[in-house]
This record gives C-alpha cells, structure tokens and sequence, in this order.
C-alpha cells in the first residue's frame, strides 16, 4: 500500500491513487496551505532583500541619496507628493 505524502499540509493520504490526489488537491484546506506556503516564502525573499540593501547601505555601497544626481538627457522627474 502506497502513501502520497502532501508537503504542503504535512500529512499522508489514505493511499495514493489520482482520484485521491485530487481530490485532496483540490480541497480549501490544501489550497490554503499552499496559499501560506508561497506568501511566506515571498515574505522571507523580500525581507532578506532589504537585510542585503541595509547591510550594502551601512557598508557605504550605496550612495545615501540616490535621486540627487540629475537625470540623463536633462529630463525632470516630479518629487513625491509629500515633499
């Protein structure tokens, strides 16, 4: 008797047939799980993106004002609103 293990929902299947598999697949709870999955893992992508930009920041990688040097071709970029 084979047993499909789903990652996602951390569990075994009571056995491993595609009626079975998408069956389970295609339930809320799977779904949900699998929702969770990809947003946390976009959640740590990003946050490690900004550890790597503060870390090359204090390490003066990057320039403290980047927006200070004109634009090329003399072209003018409107500030932000709150300015």
């Amino acid at each position: 008797l084979s047993r499909f293990y789903c990652d996602y929902c951390d569990t075994y299947l009571t056995h491993d047939s595609p009626s079975v598999r998408k069956t389970h697949c295609s339930g809320r709870k799977h779904k949900e799980n699998v929702k969770d999955y990809y947003q946390k893992w976009m959640e740590e992508q990003a946050q490690s993106l900004i550890d790597k930009t503060t870390a090359a920041f204090q390490q003066g990688k990057i320039p403290p004002t980047p927006f200070s040097a004109p634009p090329p071709g003399g072209a003018m970029i409107p500030p932000p609103p709150s300015i």
